[in-house]
């Protein structure tokens, strides 16, 4: 599903038309990136939001096979909750 199907979907569940339902998905993701700048964001039932810093490492460039130096950055990672099996 990507962010059209997404908001196609919110707008049949609400009754609100699609650019309304864009704008509150739009909001909602605004939030989540706003609030994991600062801490951990947890949606109960549907997963985490954090933020982690990777290690500076060593890479191979595949088109000369030469090493190039990755360097460290953050990056946000997501843990979904325990979910029911479907």
């Amino acid at each position: 599903m990507n962010k059209s199907e997404l908001v196609e979907h919110v707008a049949k569940q609400t009754g609100m038309t699609k650019a309304d339902s864009e704008k509150a998905l739009n909001a909602v993701l605004s939030g989540v990136m706003k609030g994991v700048k600062k801490d951990p964001v947890q949606l109960v039932g549907f997963g985490t939001f954090r933020v982690v810093k990777t290690k500076a490492r060593t890479g191979i460039n595949p088109q000369t096979k030469q090493p190039i130096k990755i360097p460290s950055k953050k990056v946000m990672k997501f843990k979904a909750s325990k979910a029911p099996k479907y």
